[in-house]
């Protein structure tokens, strides 16, 4: 349903937008047993950006104890429908690992790399202020760093961008600092938590999905569509853990090497857009066009890019054994029924990429700190045993995995109706 005076398209100023006093009432989580799947929003919201009239847009899909999560991205091309598929998808994820927070997400239609770009950033987050202060905690996503967010935030006085939540803490200042602490801490690897913990947690949703299955890690072999902070992340992880990545691709087409890729090198190549460095490619890497990597030979195939990647027009390219959803949306609902018919289970985005959406809430309220190897073990505990339901209702009686999730969700989400939001 659509908020009485919520659409600001044609507004000049963002100062007009201001949150109703009926916004937190309305929310989703007063309908018990809601399908999350095929529910309206609780709330969306339309800008255009009085200086280059780029849209944006925040859906808010479901309200839990006044709140709602879910990342901001900036794209050409993007639209409210996909931001309320997103939306609809966050707040499965939130449910599917029982956060006490809803679901929603931002969007701009506009192209990252244009110099204008901050700037459509910042006015965009100034106009959701109201949201952004009181209900919507958000993050990076596709086009958008974590690091440019905050940075946006601190210049509106908000601080971080889990300000939303971190403000019902009885000492919000204290709060921020261990969250700080949590978001900034080092992997042995050096690497910050913050930036690779999604990706660690779809390396354990592949390696679960391997368990699942009986297969042999060492001889288990991975394509990934994407090397940004997920789909590098992913890499990364699984090549640690002695998994094979047979291949990746960037937008600039695809890197193959049956033998195994040098995942390190790779991502040592990549530019601030995630892109490889052709010029720096090992001889032995076979470079192919982009779309080669959904018929890439692996025994599990990883869309970590775009949403809507594997379409009914390209579907039956897919060689995989299991797809694991890195992307949010990242497979259509008819490509997934030709998946499913050629017995190919897809572990879908709101389990797979769950893993920083988790971690972030898991931080906020305390249960983990900023030792990484607690969290690595949280994450790989909470994602590998998901993945185990899914595919043991899979191998056992047929039900596609996310239809398994659509019932942990709802089940969940039944319990989190009226839940309060602590922050310690």
């Amino acid at each position: 349903m659509h908020s009485p005076g919520w659409d600001s398209t044609n507004q000049a100023e963002p100062q007009v937008l201001r949150v109703p006093d009926h916004a937190v009432d309305a929310s989703v989580d007063a309908v018990p047993g809601r399908d999350l799947l095929d529910g309206a929003p609780a709330h969306e919201v339309t800008w255009v950006d009085p200086v280059t009239g780029a849209h944006g847009f925040l859906v808010v899909h479901t309200l839990v104890g006044g709140l709602a999560t879910g990342g901001t991205r900036m794209r050409p091309g993007c639209t409210i429908t996909e931001v309320g598929d997103l939306a609809r998808g966050m707040a499965t994820k939130t449910s599917v690992f029982g956060l006490p927070v809803g679901g929603a997400k931002g969007g701009i239609d506009f192209d990252p790399r244009d110099p204008e770009a901050v700037g459509v950033l910042e006015r965009f987050c100034a106009a959701m202020l109201p949201w952004l202060d009181s209900h919507w905690v958000t993050a990076e996503d596709l086009g958008v760093a974590q690091s440019r967010i905050d940075e946006v935030f601190a210049n509106l006085g908000l601080g971080q961008s889990y300000h939303a939540a971190i403000e019902r803490s009885a000492y919000p200042s204290r709060a921020m600092q261990r969250v700080r602490a949590g978001l900034d801490a080092l992997t042995d690897d050096g690497l910050q938590l913050g930036e690779i913990i999604g990706g660690y947690g779809v390396a354990e949703a592949c390696l679960g999905a391997a368990d699942s299955l009986g297969w042999a890690q060492e001889e288990t072999t991975v394509s990934i569509q994407g090397v940004g902070t997920m789909g590098g992340g992913a890499a990364w992880y699984l090549h640690e853990a002695g998994v094979k990545v047979v291949a990746i691709a960037d937008a600039a087409g695809t890197l193959s090497d049956p033998a195994g890729l040098d995942i390190p090198l790779l991502l040592d190549l990549r530019d601030e857009y995630g892109e490889i460095d052709r010029g720096r490619v090992p001889a032995s890497v076979e470079q192919l066009p982009r779309e080669a990597i959904l018929s890439a030979r692996a025994d599990i195939f990883v869309p970590a890019a775009i949403s809507y990647a594997i379409r009914e027009e390209n579907a039956s390219e897919i060689t995989a054994q299991v797809v694991v959803e890195a992307a949010n949306s990242a497979t259509t609902p008819e490509a997934e029924e030709m998946l499913t018919v050629r017995g190919i289970p897809v572990i879908p985005d709101f389990v797979a990429n769950a893993g920083a959406a988790a971690w972030a809430w898991w931080l906020l309220q305390g249960q983990v700190g900023d030792d990484p190897q607690d969290s690595f073990t949280r994450l790989k505990s909470e994602m590998r045993s998901k993945v185990a339901v899914l595919l043991g209702e899979w191998k056992g009686m047929g039900i596609a995995p996310r239809e398994t999730g659509r019932v942990l969700a709802a089940t969940n989400h039944e319990q989190l109706v009226g839940a309060e939001i602590t922050v310690p």
